[in-house]
Formats: structure tokens, C-alpha cells, sequence
């Protein structure tokens, strides 16, 4: 009888665990790692190769916005934090705050969130998001990253999980194209076919 007990048990808890998602990897096979400093570049090199950095939009220096750089600009330094504070490593459609290193002209924090952009007449990433405190109240600060469209390649996503009562949308984050920008910033987009396609190094 107690081994039937035991037995019924151990199928339930292992028919309850979930998986736990794969760690994206940098260019060198390596996990990425929460507060370590990376740079983040196209996969594919399409004679637009810039890194991520803050870019202007319509000569408008703030609300600084997240985009491609220009040429061949490889970016700024950016680190990832889970929202499980104990979690070491940054894992596949796992929400993340996403942080450029240093300061910004705008005097706002440096922290990723997805914003209406007035100018753009889009929602576009832009910086002064709030860092952890996952909930309602920072559902726009939170990310996630995933496979992209090659096998080495990744994308990012917003689509937060930090709140499950919330309504949010979700979509990839994709370079907009325009002329009155230096750079391309990245926005919302529904457009899944041609992601932006990133590698972490």
C-alpha cells in the first residue's frame, strides 16, 4: 500500500513540473548571464549592422528611444535581469528587464519599457522603466527573448507574464523603418515572418 502511495505521488509532482526553458547562449555557445554586461548586433549582415543604442527621432533627443545604430556603431552595453531574482541565467520566453550601462541625456533611468511614441505614432521601446517589482504596475518594463527566425539567431518579445489578471498585447520588437531618424528605432510589430533577428556576444 505505501508503495502505491509513494509511487502516485512522484507522478503527480513530476506531471506537474514544468520544464524549465533552455538559457539563451552568446556567439561563443555560452549562457547568457543575469547583471553581465552584453552587446547586442543583427544576425544576419545586411549592410545595416549597428548594435542597439539610443537613437534620435525627428531631432528629438527624449523620450530617448531604443534602435538600431547606425553603420557600423557597435552599440552600448546592456545586462538582463530576471524576474526571479535568484535566477542565474537568462532563459528562453522568461520575462527580463533589459538595462543599457551608463547614462542617458534625458536623466531617466536606463531600463527598457514599451511606450507610446507620439512622433512615431507607434508604440516604440524608449528608457525610464522601473527595474524588478514585477506586477501591474511595470507591466510595460518587462520582456522576454526568443528563438529567432535562424537556429542561432534570437528575438525580442513583449509579451509580460508578471501579471496574470492583466490584459497586455504582445508582438515582436522590430526595427521601424524611417528616413528622420539616426538609426531605426524598435517598435511593436505583428509582423512574425521577418523578426529581428539578434545575436548576443
Amino acid at each position: 500500500m505505501k508503495t502505491i502511495i509513494l509511487f502516485s505521488l512522484a507522478f503527480i509532482f513530476t506531471a506537474n513540473s514544468a520544464p524549465v526553458p533552455a538559457p539563451v547562449l552568446d556567439t561563443k555557445g555560452k549562457n547568457l548571464r543575469a547583471g553581465v554586461k552584453y552587446r547586442v548586433k543583427p544576425e544576419d549582415g545586411d549592410g545595416y549592422i549597428g548594435g542597439l543604442s539610443l537613437v534620435e527621432v525627428r531631432n528629438m533627443s527624449c523620450p530617448a528611444v531604443v534602435g538600431q545604430a547606425p553603420g557600423l556603431d557597435k552599440g552600448l552595453w546592456l545586462t538582463f535581469t530576471p524576474v526571479n531574482p535568484k535566477e542565474r541565467l537568462i532563459r528562453l520566453s522568461t520575462d527580463v528587464n533589459i538595462k543599457f550601462s551608463g547614462s542617458n541625456s534625458c536623466n531617466e533611468s536606463n531600463v527598457w519599457q514599451l511606450k507610446y511614441h507620439e512622433a512615431m505614432k507607434q508604440y516604440a521601446v524608449i528608457v525610464g522603466g522601473v527595474e524588478g517589482n514585477p506586477g501591474p504596475k511595470t507591466l510595460n518594463n518587462w520582456f522576454k527573448i526568443e528563438k529567432g527566425k535562424y537556429n542561432d539567431s534570437y528575438k525580442f518579445v513583449f509579451c509580460p507574464s508578471v501579471c496574470s489578471d492583466c490584459k497586455v498585447m504582445c508582438g515582436d520588437i522590430n526595427t521601424f523603418l524611417t528616413n528622420d531618424s539616426e538609426g531605426q528605432p524598435l517598435v511593436l510589430s505583428n509582423d512574425t515572418y521577418w523578426p529581428f533577428s539578434v545575436v548576443f556576444y
